[in-house]
């Protein structure tokens, strides 16, 4: 055998030793995809689980996003501590469980690809879906902050449907244009939870 068999045999002989090793110590079993079946992806995907394949869609619906979330998250906390009924309380709080890890997502991912978490200027990146009923999110918070009981209750709810409409609207875009299979995956998520969630508003308001 040649020298250069010899070697590439070896190599080949520690890659497999190795691979047998690192299942025993976690008492898991070697897996292989099937021929042409791509490898799973989850939308929690862990850091070095994320797909580095990214284009500058995906990038303003991560940055983006995590914006819009974070205002989804103040507007919540405000209604968890604010609201009059027992039923808008408990969907603030769902709000919240709901779009805390997805802003943590977001962020690995943009960690991941390279990118600034924040983005450089909100008004050059046509996202839409940032304002509600005509105002900003902090016009929004100035607002509901001078409301209470059942007028609070009732503004809080126009006020995030209209959020959860903006939030629709980038999910769409991203669909459309982006290409990261957690982005897209996360996308779809957002869409099918905030609509839902937007039925279930209007039902309170009309309650």
């Amino acid at each position: 055998m040649s020298r250069k068999k010899l070697l590439a045999t070896t190599f080949g002989g520690l890659l497999v030793a190795a691979s047998l090793a690192g299942c025993a110590e976690t008492g898991t079993e070697p897996t292989t995809a099937a021929p042409g079946t791509p490898a799973a992806t989850s939308s929690t995907a862990t850091d070095s689980e994320v797909s580095e394949a990214h284009n500058d869609a995906d990038t303003a619906f991560a940055q983006m996003m995590i914006v819009h979330h974070e205002g989804a998250l103040e507007m919540a906390e405000l209604a968890i501590d604010r609201a009059e009924r027992e039923d808008v309380v408990a969907l603030a709080e769902r709000i919240a469980q709901a779009q805390g890890p997805e802003i943590e997502e977001m962020t690995a991912w943009l960690e991941t690809w390279g990118e600034d978490v924040e983005p450089m200027d909100h008004g050059s990146m046509d996202m839409g879906g940032m304002e509600m009923n005509g105002m900003s999110q902090d016009e929004m918070m100035t607002h509901l902050d001078g409301l209470s009981g059942s007028e609070f209750d009732t503004a809080f709810l126009e006020g995030m449907i209209a959020h959860h409409e903006g939030a629709v609207e980038m999910a769409e875009a991203e669909l459309a244009d982006g290409e990261n299979p957690q982005a897209l995956a996360l996308a779809e998520k957002i869409i099918a939870d905030q609509e839902a969630e937007i039925a279930e508003m209007q039902d309170m308001l009309a309650n």
